[in-house]
């Protein structure tokens, strides 16, 4: 269990760390006889409100934000709701479509919203536990464990939205979407497999 557990924290947290210092200040200037070779790339970033979290990313995942999470289904030819909805017009989207798109949206959305402020509250609860001297192994094992289950909850999340999107879409939008975003080369297989689901064709 603790495996799958530190899988799940891997596969969201480089998606999470990718913009953790995005929104923080550039690090004081130093003078020209101070040693950078021990410089840390963390320097300045011990004034965070939350120390693994930059304001951007706890911005970001209290909005429901993708932060990144869902690259395995963008980038293999399986759109998310945000972008169809986007580009409506450029795919031609019927306004049943674009009802249904929207009603995705929204449950992203809130299913995001939800599990991103969890995460931002065990976060800030794991800085306590460090900030305040008291940090233990057992207690940091249930706490770092529950991050881990909950990132892995909110990459679900977002992955299965692109599913349930790509659904609602032809084949056709499915690549017009693909040349509009701009993936040249993405690869072209799994096309024989779609289905509309509710929607049958469109038009």
């Amino acid at each position: 269990m603790k495996e799958l557990l530190f899988a799940a924290v891997l596969a969201g947290a480089g998606a999470l760390a990718a913009a953790a210092g995005a929104a923080d200040p550039p690090a004081p200037e130093r003078s020209p006889g101070f040693a950078e070779a021990g410089r840390s790339p963390y320097a300045g970033w011990e004034g965070r409100e939350i120390k693994a979290l930059s304001a951007e990313q706890v911005e970001d995942l209290l909005a429901g934000r993708g932060l990144s999470l869902a690259l395995a289904a963008e980038l293999n030819r399986y759109p998310g709701p945000t972008h169809v909805l986007d580009l409506a017009e450029a795919l031609g989207l019927s306004e049943a479509q674009a009802g249904e798109m929207r009603a995705l949206k929204a449950r992203m959305q809130g299913e995001a919203r939800a599990l991103g402020r969890a995460i931002v509250e065990k976060e800030a609860t794991l800085d306590r536990l460090f900030a305040g001297g008291a940090a233990e192994d057992g207690a940091l094992g249930t706490l770092v464990f529950a991050i881990a289950r909950l990132e892995g909850e909110l990459r679900h999340t977002h992955l299965r939205y692109h599913l349930l999107a790509r659904a609602l879409l032809s084949p056709e939008q499915v690549a017009e979407y693909v040349r509009l975003r701009g993936y040249a080369g993405a690869p072209a297989g799994g096309d024989s497999s779609h289905r509309h689901g509710t929607m049958g064709a469109h038009n």
